[in-house]
């Protein structure tokens, strides 16, 4: 399957460390599309799920579920655990696609936690 960005996949993050984001769950894809074409190592950005105090920060893109993305339930893409992942290894599966409004959130608020 070609990965795209805005996708969202359900990927593996385990093993972890420390504070990183734990287990099986849904991911944005953020690389551009010709690195997800070209190289096994993409860079998602993890999903949790929605709260009042996540949904406060700034680096944080509320989402919700739609038919296009896939999720069950409103979500957050914490864009301060952003992620490079093996695709081969870790990707389980497609749910869908961001919308571009929801995809050009997710690029602001990674600007501001890279200082791009």
């Amino acid at each position: 399957m070609r990965l795209l960005r805005g996708m969202v996949a359900d990927v593996n993050l385990e093993p972890t460390l420390g504070s990183e984001t734990r287990k099986i769950r849904p991911c944005v894809i953020v690389t551009n599309n010709v690195y997800n074409g070209r190289v096994p190592v993409i860079q998602v950005v993890s999903l949790t799920q929605w709260s009042v105090r996540k949904a406060e920060t700034k680096t944080n893109v509320e989402i919700e579920p739609s038919e296009g993305n896939g999720l069950a339930k409103a979500s957050v893409a914490d864009c301060l655990q952003t992620r490079p992942i093996d695709r081969r290894h870790r990707l389980i599966r497609v749910r869908g696609k961001l919308s571009p409004e929801k995809l050009y959130e997710i690029d602001m608020a990674l600007r501001v936690v890279f200082d791009l």
